[in-house]
């Protein structure tokens, strides 16, 4: 039969009318030239291909002749019949227009304003029109800036915990939007998103769904964009890729020495010696213990402890004196 134009349009062999215009909205609004400029060659086959295939299965008696006899019964005279037409078919812009509007892309289907993006070339092929000589598409542009406009990107923050932005993790998230269908109106849509949250990814950082937003009529749907936010954690507080703790010691602690058990971001137990004598602001560095560099698999910042001494607000006359031998000696 040669192009399965049912494939094409992603429908059965007994789609009714109003299956054929769903299914040729979704995939037009897909695979316009003007939606994949950075895949434009693949689009633009895509696209034609799409309106041939509506052009024959929307007009019953080209669809009869198709289903019998395929492709070839298009352009020639079939077998035992007396005779056919042959199919001159419509503009591929003159089909988009009739579904999106008058001129979304800044074209239209009559007189001046009439694209020339799929120009008849009087080739052999059955559709004219969609020549494989004519590869090329020119801009939909009429010079007066009318294109398909796209809103500006819908942000949400996402608060991650301290934790998860130290092991990384995956978040769900349940989204509820606005979508137009085939007949052009607008209908609640829900969907489930998949965020794969990467170890050491900082505040401030950006995912995006693209036309995962709201879409209005003639417009294309905005994009989603999600925004880390770093919710606040009990005992440690971030640096860009460092980790800082505040702890404090006694004077007993800052002058003879003791050790920092800590419970690490990802569950384990840490201890940290301290030998040196702690004075007030004392600040003391564990090399790659901090936040992980996500842009250097496998390193670590440091996890910096910053020490604040609790002096004591009473001494005994005893305590007093042996303190001051102590330091004097």
């Amino acid at each position: 039969m040669g192009v399965d134009y049912y494939d094409v349009l992603k429908v059965n062999r007994n789609a009714t009318e109003d299956d054929l215009k769903k299914s040729y909205r979704k995939l037009a609004m897909k695979w316009h030239p003007d939606k994949n400029p950075n895949n434009k060659k693949e689009a633009e086959a895509n696209f034609k291909q799409i309106s041939e295939a509506y052009e024959v299965l929307s007009d019953p008696q080209r669809r009869l002749v198709y289903d019998q006899y395929g492709e070839e019964g298009l352009k020639d005279k079939p077998p035992d019949e007396p005779s056919n037409n042959g199919f001159n078919p419509r503009n591929a812009e003159d089909i988009f227009a009739e579904f999106f509007g008058s001129s979304p892309f800044g074209f239209g289907s009559s007189g001046a304003n009439k694209s020339k993006r799929f120009p008849s070339d009087g080739g052999t092929t059955p559709f004219g029109g969609f020549s494989a000589k004519d590869n090329n598409f020119r801009s939909y542009s009429t010079g007066r800036g009318n294109v398909l406009k796209k809103p500006l990107p819908v942000e949400s923050k996402l608060p991650c915990s301290l934790e998860e932005l130290y092991t990384g993790s995956t978040r769900k998230m349940k989204i509820s939007r606005k979508t137009v269908d085939a007949n052009g109106w607008t209908v609640p849509e829900t969907e489930i998103l998949t965020i794969d949250v990467k170890p050491g990814w900082k505040k401030g950082t950006k995912i995006t769904f693209p036309e995962k937003g709201n879409q209005e009529p003639n417009q294309l749907p905005a994009d989603l964009v999600f925004v880390i936010d770093e919710k606040p954690h009990d005992v440690f507080k971030r640096d860009g890729n460092d980790l800082i703790v505040n702890k404090r010691v006694s004077l007993a602690e800052a002058i003879g020495g003791t050790t920092i058990n800590l419970t690490t971001l990802d569950g384990r137990s840490l201890s940290v010696q301290v030998t040196d004598i702690v004075s007030p602001g004392y600040e003391m560095s564990i090399p790659k213990e901090g936040m992980p560099i996500t842009k250097e698999p496998g390193h670590r910042g440091d996890l910096k402890i910053k020490f604040d001494v609790s002096f004591p607000t009473k001494l005994t006359p005893e305590q007093r004196a042996g303190l001051k031998r102590t330091l004097t000696t």
